[in-house]
């Protein structure tokens, strides 16, 4: 008897080990799929699309509504600055906005309607906010060539540092290599304008790049008064210098036929 009662609870001990065994691979295999992933996709110039667990991000949103009839209607809309290529008031009245939240700086804010301004927060440089799925800090955007201070005083527009779980994207809206963006940490996604007159050069791009190294490089925003910006070059210079940082290159003017 106490052989067969061995038997017994030891037959008990191994089929529940074998339950917790799978419950643990069940848990495991749900903790995975709830890990979100990023995923980008460019539309213009400085419009992108962000979605991250089941959000929807426009960054600053041109191009009519059909630029966006392929994606979920925005949870949130992000602008940088006051310029038609960032704040495209038609673009932005055309959205259903029911659910959206809109963030901006100030500037913006007091050019949109009431009824748009009434669900947007305002972010100056250096404010941040939490938005549960993600969160945002407002980063100084400005010109620093004493010819280009005309077209982004320091103050009035915002680059942003996006923080999605343990990832973080830095968009640097229209500015140059300016300190606060040099002093930046732990980036892995760098979101870098470089066009002339109006932004930073090739140089100062990578120049900037090598000073807060993100692990990630997405040139955008590279179109100016003379065409493109050499963008190889840019590539070439932060290539050359260490292969530690990546530069991922997206389809950013897809209806242009210059190249």
């Amino acid at each position: 008897m106490k052989i067969k009662y061995y038997l017994i609870i030891t037959l008990f001990i191994c089929l529940s080990a074998c339950k917790n065994d799978k419950q643990t691979d069940v848990n495991s295999s749900e903790s995975i799929s709830k890990i979100s992933e990023l995923k980008i996709t460019p539309i213009e110039h400085a419009t992108m699309v962000l979605e991250y667990d089941g959000k929807t991000i426009y960054v600053d949103p041109t191009g009519g509504k059909e630029a966006f009839i392929n994606f979920p209607k925005a949870d949130f809309i992000l602008i940088t600055d006051i310029h038609s290529d960032h704040m495209h008031l038609n673009t932005i009245e055309s959205l259903d906005l029911d659910s959206a939240k809109i963030i901006a700086p100030e500037a913006v804010a007091e050019k949109l309607p009431k009824g748009i301004r009434l669900k947007t927060t305002s972010m100056i440089n250096g404010s941040k906010e939490d938005f549960k799925t993600f969160s945002v800090e407002a980063i100084p955007m400005y010109n620093l060539r004493e010819e280009a201070l005309k077209f982004h005083p320091k103050g009035r527009g915002n680059g942003y540092v996006l923080t999605f779980g343990k990832e973080r994207i830095y968009i640097s809206g229209d500015t140059e290599d300016i300190p606060e963006m040099r002093k930046l940490q732990n980036i892995d996604k760098a979101f870098i304008c470089i066009n002339l007159p109006y932004t930073m050069t090739v140089e100062s791009a990578a120049d900037a790049i090598f000073s807060f190294k993100p692990k990630q490089v997405y040139p955008y925003h590279y179109r100016g008064t003379d065409g493109y910006s050499d963008v190889e070059n840019f590539k070439s210079i932060i290539n050359s210098k260490t292969k530690d940082i990546e530069i991922v290159q997206l389809d950013w003017y897809p209806n242009d036929n210059e190249k």
